[in-house]
């Protein structure tokens, strides 16, 4: 392996980044305190006119790009269609001779009206804030590196697509084609979901899949008739009891059951029963027994006399796992962190993100270039200031390695579709 190292221009162009420190963590706290929960549309639009508004400093074409319309089981267990706000792009020299794509989301898992709404700083190195690891701060370490990647004589030889998506807490159910089309056409990508608190990185990831289930019984009088009455939530008692008993019969999979929506008045026998639940597998190959083992459970509640089941749903993120090109893609990463004196680990992870979307489309990516932080999807959130610097030097190296042609990202491609 040629060993590499920063170039005097190289190393000039990192340390300016420093100056940069406060705007990055005042920034940061702005988007945070803007509610941007994946259901919250006025809240999305509004966090998105604050992105658009800082990333036209790229020297590209910012616009907003349409998803396609969701699904979701109202409570009524109606079908109901959903659109999503719209995507951020950002596009920077489409014809350049490497391609990359960058993503992020800009929704959180925070409703609009959460208790938690402001961040705080908890000390000099620590924020408490929504949205802050989990990643407003990773879409302001993106920004930077790509603003020093811009002042290098070498930002000529990469393109680059940004995609900042409204619905990745949610499983992408919208932006997913869009991830799609953006890696199979990129060479290498780039997603800042948040690191842990001591920089390890994510590698391996499960695949996820969201589903609801939906029963439909009899109502009828709990005391004069209840046995004319099939109750739905009865049945999907004895459903999530079937799933549950499914969790340790094949390795890496599990099932979580998540809501329950249904019944009503205690002396009414409930005709509705709504179970919506994820399933996390570590093998492509899990999901037909997933799908075999689900497919049993319904059939025996459709046997019951007066009980329909429906399942909706289905599986958003396939696994990712270490191929040898996703490897290659780490192993980038970790010479960069070399050169500026960071360690660069690594372990399996059981989330899923926009790099399990990347993977699919035959693009090798790395997805956990975000700032340290912790207690994600809690009011507990938070991040570690010194690392949006610390963050926003290693994907500038990155960048600008990429760039110079030191990492091939043509031959991490051909690495990926050889997989």
């Amino acid at each position: 392996m040629t060993q590499i190292s920063l170039t005097s221009a190289e190393q000039s162009i990192v340390d300016k980044i420093d100056d940069y420190s406060l705007d990055m963590l005042t920034t940061v706290e702005t988007w945070s305190s803007q509610n941007s929960g994946s259901h919250n549309r006025k809240g999305l639009d509004a966090m998105r006119t604050l992105l658009k508004d800082r990333f036209s400093n790229l020297p590209g074409q910012v616009s907003d790009l349409a998803l396609r319309d969701g699904e979701y089981i109202a409570p009524s267990g109606a079908i109901e269609k959903v659109r999503y706000a719209p995507a951020v792009n950002v596009s920077v020299r489409p014809k350049a001779p490497i391609q990359l794509v960058l993503t992020g989301h800009y929704d959180t898992v925070f409703p609009k009206d959460f208790h938690f709404q402001k961040p705080i700083r908890v000390d000099d190195d620590t924020i408490n804030g929504p949205g802050t690891a989990d990643m407003k701060a990773g879409l302001m370490v993106m920004l930077t590196a790509l603003e020093a990647l811009e002042k290098s004589d070498i930002a000529k030889n990469v393109g680059y697509n940004i995609l900042m998506s409204p619905d990745e807490e949610i499983g992408s159910p919208g932006s997913g084609p869009l991830l799609a089309e953006l890696g199979k056409h990129s060479h290498v990508g780039l997603t800042y979901e948040p690191a842990l608190a001591d920089g390890s990185m994510a590698g391996a990831r499960k695949g996820s899949g969201n589903f609801s289930l939906i029963i439909k019984g009899k109502a009828a009088h709990a005391g004069r008739e209840h046995h004319l009455g099939r109750n739905a939530i009865a049945a999907m008692a004895q459903f999530i009891g079937g799933i549950e008993a499914l969790n340790g019969k094949r390795e890496g999979v599990t099932f979580n059951i998540a809501k329950i929506d249904g019944g009503g008045a205690s002396n009414i026998v409930p005709e509705l029963a709504i179970g919506r639940f994820n399933v996390r597998m570590k093998k492509t190959m899990d999901v037909a027994w997933i799908e075999r083992e689900l497919g049993k459970l319904v059939t025996v509640l459709n046997a019951k006399d007066g009980i329909h089941a429906h399942l909706h749903g289905g599986f958003t993120r396939p696994p990712k796992p270490m191929s040898p090109a996703n490897a290659q893609i780490f192993d980038w990463v970790k010479q960069a962190g070399g050169l500026l004196g960071q360690e660069i680990k690594w372990a399996p992870s059981g989330g899923v993100c926009e790099g399990n979307n990347l993977w699919a489309a035959g693009c090798p990516n790395v997805d956990t270039l975000g700032v340290r932080g912790g207690d994600i999807h809690s009011d507990r959130e938070y991040m570690k200031i010194s690392s949006l610097v610390e963050r926003a030097r290693l994907s500038s190296v990155i960048l600008m390695k990429i760039a110079s042609g030191e990492f091939d990202a043509v031959a991490a491609k051909k690495l990926a579709s050889s997989s």
